[in-house]
């Protein structure tokens, strides 16, 4: 798995562990929610600004969206 996938899914379960929409989300980071989407189907790379926008709005470290799971990688 890659890193864009990693963060993907990263992204996906801390948003719904967040109970967040990608529309909230989105408008907490001030990107578009087909943006945030695209990142979450991991069909685009996320910047290292973007990065670091998604995980304040989340409240998380940027590191925590790269993270691989164990058994992964």
């Amino acid at each position: 798995m890659d890193l864009k996938e990693v963060m993907a899914k990263n992204l996906r379960r801390t948003r719904h562990d967040k109970k967040l929409t990608q529309e909230e989300l989105a408008d907490r980071a001030g990107l578009s929610m087909r943006y945030v989407g695209a990142i979450e189907r991991g069909d685009v790379s996320a910047s290292v600004t973007v990065l670091g926008q998604i995980a304040d709005a989340l409240g998380i470290e940027p590191g925590e969206l790269l993270k691989r799971s164990e058994g992964s990688g």
